[in-house]
């Protein structure tokens, strides 16, 4: 579980970084402020939920219904009596219980300065002007929360304050202070990567730009620059609101003052799919949990007796045996291992460990094999569909590598190659 955690924190982490880059390359410039908003709460959307999906990126190969034997359990109860107590924790344990902390503190952080932003909302004066609710409180810089705009003073018939207005204005009604929520929320899984506070700017700066862009619509750009200038002051220190001033002024200008973007530069955006096919493709993890449904659902013993005269014989793959003979998944006698299934089981519990390294890193899972049991009995051709890691891979192929000859299968009289899958589970006692 805790391997899995840091699995999906490091794979979102790379999304994010790999967005951020892309972002700032192809986008950062251009004045397409919506799109560009809608972009970046797009892609932090996917970086967080991409490593989350589950399915399968290719079908299976029709034809390839291979007998299932029973499914083997290493560790749990089984291990249990071999496993020496001790209070030692694996770097796992230790990273994650490092990273938990982190996250609390995090957490602690985006509560106390919401407490204290309430508390000051709270001793407030509410004025409402021309639809717009203002808090006055003369701590406050001019800065926007949900529907708030928060000024230290108000002014009707200055033309600075209509400014400010019409600038908070539009991030009260294009909602943006829900982008920073989502962006906190971020910030608190993701506290430990420097990716995150970068793309929080851009997420502020795209929503600086858009208002800033609205207001130079009814007002000269000049005069709104001067304005701009002359409220220079510390950075707002609170991540839920936004601040007048709170970005670089001389960007803003710029941004201002550039011309604007060609609208045949949307085409841009076309680049987002490539990027979203190689989130999926390198970071959305195969369905274990339809996979492991298969295992039961297609679970078939073999019986030596069971001989199935309507059965008809099914040749899987172009793959041949040691023999250089074909290979088979359906056949009128299915091949036994030594002793009945008893004694492959047997054989399993004796020869089995659990991985000292797997043990250490807390991998727990199903690896699945698939081999041939020859027309001889030997088996070959041993292949890990779906490994874990940590030795388990090689631990499971050894154990069928070393195990004892089966009596072969049988079809129309004559022993022949036969294909079996083997699930074999590893989980922590």
């Amino acid at each position: 579980m805790i391997n899995d955690i840091l699995i999906y924190l490091w794979e979102v982490s790379v999304c994010l970084a790999l967005s951020t880059v892309f972002f700032k390359v192809f986008f950062e410039k251009l004045s397409f402020f919506y799109w560009n908003r809608i972009l970046l709460l797009g892609l932090l959307v996917l970086a967080a939920l991409i490593p989350l999906l589950s399915f399968e990126m290719w079908p299976s190969e029709a034809g390839l219904t291979e007998i299932f034997l029973p499914e083997f359990l290493v560790g749990g109860q089984i291990e249990q009596e071999f496993t020496v107590s001790s209070p030692d924790f694996s770097w796992f344990e230790i990273l994650f219980f490092a990273y938990a902390i982190g996250v609390f503190i995090t957490i602690i952080r985006v509560i106390w300065g919401l407490r204290n932003l309430l508390i000051r909302i709270k001793t407030s004066t509410l004025k409402v002007f021309e639809g717009h609710q203002l808090l006055i409180h003369p701590s406050f810089e001019p800065a926007s929360f949900f529907n708030y705009i928060m000024l230290s003073s108000f002014d009707s018939t200055d033309l600075d304050n209509q400014l400010i207005l019409l600038h908070e204005s539009v991030h009260c009604r294009q909602k943006h202070t829900w982008d920073l929520i989502l962006v906190q929320l971020l910030k608190i899984l993701l506290w430990f990567n420097p990716f995150i506070f970068i793309y929080e700017r851009l997420v502020k700066e795209v929503h600086e730009f858009e208002a800033d862009h609205f207001v130079t619509r009814f007002h000269s750009e000049l005069t709104y620059s001067k304005l701009l200038l002359r409220l220079v002051t510390k950075n707002n220190t609170n991540d839920l609101v936004h601040s007048f001033n709170q970005f670089q002024t001389k960007k803003r200008i710029l941004m201002m003052t550039q011309t604007n973007t060609k609208p045949i530069q949307k085409v841009r955006f076309i680049l987002t799919l490539p990027l979203l096919i190689l989130f999926i493709s390198a970071f959305s993890y195969p369905n274990t949990k339809n996979l492991e449904s298969e295992f039961l659902d297609n679970l078939v013993i073999p019986n030596p007796t069971e001989s199935a005269s309507d059965t008809t014989s099914m040749i899987i793959n172009k793959a041949t045996g040691k023999d250089g003979k074909e290979v088979y998944d359906l056949t009128e006698i299915q091949p036994s291992p030594a002793g009945g299934m008893d004694g492959w089981i047997k054989y399993l519990s004796e020869s089995l460990q659990y991985p000292e390294e797997a043990k250490k890193q807390g991998i727990e899972g199903t690896v699945v094999l698939a081999f041939i049991i020859n027309s001889d009995g030997t088996i070959s051709d041993i292949e890990i569909l779906r490994g874990k890691g940590g030795g388990c891979d090689e631990e499971a192929k050894r154990v069928i590598q070393n195990a004892p000859k089966w009596t072969p299968a049988q079809q129309g009289g004559k022993t022949v190659n036969f294909r079996m899958r083997l699930p074999i589970r590893f989980k922590m006692s």
